[in-house]
């Protein structure tokens, strides 16, 4: 065993994260440089989230308060869903948030360091990246962040900082409970709940919940969504071939209906990371076929409409008719 930082690993894991440029952050926490962060510093393009939502890509933080604990398996991530064999973070070894916060940024100042040398990065937004505190925080970087017993607190801490105009929380869906205590200043910007399958069969086949009850679990944080007075977003991950079948447009249909989410993204399977041992190629949707899918869809859906899309990320994002929200957000 090797301890990094204040991480107990084993070697071998260790350098998978190594490789693959995580910044480790105290006991339980990681950051990561986004390829689009990367991207939007040498003028070759910006994530969709900048394009759907306004938020800075070149001043991002990716990261996550539990990046080696998860409750899933699922097969189309692309994460390092194996290396993950908890689902509890042990009350001894639990960080503070702000400790959190600011080991996030120092690691991130690291790793963006060797970009700067890079012929064709833009230096006024390099520097700007790296010497200002980051503007969005991606809470979804790997693992599950509802694991983190102090999620809301983190969150509460970040909206304080005036230098954040978003943060964005990823889930699951498993910890229902953990949702429903985001209340007031602890909910982020914008809440994600991550599907990828209409029925309990297929969720017990793609995302593979260590709970027995993990399709109610899913059921329970669906519902609770429509209660929550942020932005909330519906994200289905589309994995051509297995969760796109026409007999699941109106389970899928009937599932977002009730979630009242103000946004749905509609996003093809990437054929990416270590999601390319379980699945293969084929199952990533060219963009022409994920929009024509999201069209169907659509037509079963009367409480939503097309808002926008992205070709390159392969995603296509309607919005509820009656949703109040601005697409661009103008602060945290």
């Amino acid at each position: 065993m090797i301890s990094w930082g204040r991480v107990t690993i084993d070697e071998e894991t260790l350098l998978r994260y190594k490789k693959a440029q995580y910044g480790i952050v105290g006991r339980h926490s990681a950051v990561q440089i986004c390829s689009w962060t990367k991207k939007a510093l040498r003028g070759k393009g910006v994530c969709y989230k900048q394009k759907f939502y306004g938020i800075d890509c070149h001043r991002c933080a990716q990261m996550s308060p539990a990046f080696a604990w998860c409750q899933e398996c699922c097969v189309h991530c692309w994460r390092p869903a194996e290396w993950m064999k908890k689902i509890r973070i042990n009350e001894n070894d639990l960080d503070e948030p702000a400790l959190i916060i600011d080991g996030v940024v120092k690691e991130r100042r690291k790793l963006l360091c060797g970009i700067g040398g890079a012929k064709d990065v833009d230096k006024e937004k390099f520097l700007e990246s790296i010497k200002r505190f980051p503007s969005h925080w991606a809470i979804s970087l790997s693992g599950e962040p509802t694991i983190y017993p102090k999620i809301g607190e983190l969150i509460e801490l970040l909206r304080k900082n005036k230098e954040v105009r978003s943060v964005f929380l990823v889930t699951n869906g498993q910890e229902p409970d953990v949702l429903k205590g985001l209340k007031a200043k602890k909910l982020p910007t914008q809440l994600y709940l991550s599907i990828s399958a209409p029925n309990e069969k297929l969720f017990k086949r793609l995302n593979r919940s260590v709970y027995l009850d993990g399709w109610e679990r899913l059921q329970e944080s669906i519902g609770t969504l429509r209660s929550l007075k942020c932005r909330t977003v519906i994200r289905l991950t589309l994995i051509r071939g297995v969760n796109d079948m026409s007999e699941h447009l109106p389970e899928y249909a009937a599932i977002l209906e009730r979630s009242k989410a103000d946004f749905i993204e509609i996003k093809s399977y990437m054929y990416i990371g270590l999601s390319r041992n379980r699945l293969k190629e084929e199952n990533m949707a060219p963009h022409s076929y994920v929009k024509q899918w999201a069209e169907r869809l659509l037509s079963l859906l009367p409480s939503y409409r097309l808002e926008n899309e992205d070709e390159t990320s392969r995603i296509v994002l309607l919005k509820r008719k009656d949703s109040r929200i601005d697409n661009i957000i103008r602060g945290s």
